[in-house]
């Protein structure tokens, strides 16, 4: 079948810091000509991304590892993770409190993983149970109104350049990051992203499952071999300096979904579903 309008694979993409090396082949010439041909772009946010792909209105998303359901199958290969340190997930907590103590929590909702992790780090690692309440990414508000404030992605990033006015606004303050705090306890990595895809899909394309993966790890090899022209792109889009966006796409993120990454899933999911923070995932499901 030749590649038309509608045999193109809908994709839900997300218009982060962190997802730029995987996204370059999509956005950058000579490919994305080609890759446009096959693939049909659109871009939101992390948490509607399995909405899309789940309401048939996408097909292909990096999608947080909390939404991944029986029907979606992960695409081997890549995925939005950390060794250690991640910067981009931070909880924040007012002095004197403790994990133990924290009774509410403001919490950014962009990312379901992420607020999936925060609550198993209470209630399993620290038997704690606080009150999450949804708030707007404004640390200074979110610790004015609660013991603890989680931050995600940018945001996250924005703070960490801040850190001195805002505890200046809202009092001395413990800066954890999330990953780190996983890592510590389960000496696994963090996952936060995978690519998922509704495999029906690929039937009415010409996309074999080996060429969605193959199209998959070249953009993200691609985006690796030129990160100064991703710090150039992103330096006067986020106040954060060239180098510590550098840092963070070298060093703070690991972009290959590898062995350890995928027990991490399973854990995850074992953890979350446990503390009742999401459903249970008997399976995870990959594209074959």
């Amino acid at each position: 079948m030749s590649a038309g309008t509608a045999s193109k694979i809908r994709v839900a993409a997300i218009n982060f810091l962190n997802p730029a090396p995987l996204m370059w082949d999509f956005e950058h010439l000579p490919l994305a000509e080609k890759l446009a041909r096959q693939y049909s772009l659109h871009y939101t946010q992390p948490s509607l991304c399995a909405d899309e792909l789940l309401a048939a209105r996408a097909d292909l998303g990096l999608i947080p590892i909390a939404s991944l359901t029986p029907d979606l199958a992960i695409v081997p290969g890549c995925a939005i993770a950390s060794l250690d340190h991640v910067r981009s997930i931070l909880l924040i907590v007012k002095n004197p409190h403790t994990l133990g103590t924290v009774k509410t929590v403001a919490a950014d909702t962009a990312s379901r993983s992420s607020l999936a992790y925060a609550e198993i780090l209470f209630r399993k690692f620290s038997s704690n149970h606080p009150q999450f309440i949804p708030a707007a990414a404004d640390p200074i508000a979110m610790l004015q109104q609660a013991d603890a404030a989680i931050l995600i992605g940018d945001p996250a990033l924005l703070a960490l350049e801040s850190r001195a006015a805002i505890e200046a606004a809202a009092g001395p303050c413990q800066w954890l990051d999330l990953a780190h705090e996983w890592r510590s306890r389960t000496n696994l990595p963090w996952v936060a992203a995978v690519w998922a895809v509704r495999p029906e899909a690929l039937a009415p394309s010409s996309l074999t499952p080996a060429r969605l993966t193959e199209d998959l790890i070249a953009s993200r090899d691609h985006g690796l071999a030129n990160i100064d022209r991703i710090v150039k792109e992103w330096t006067p889009r986020i106040p954060v300096a060239a180098e510590t966006i550098r840092h963070y796409l070298t060093r703070n993120i690991h972009y290959t979904l590898d062995p350890d990454c995928i027990e991490t899933i399973r854990l995850f999911r074992r953890y979350a579903a446990e503390v009742e923070a999401l459903p249970p995932l008997p399976a995870l499901r990959f594209l074959e």
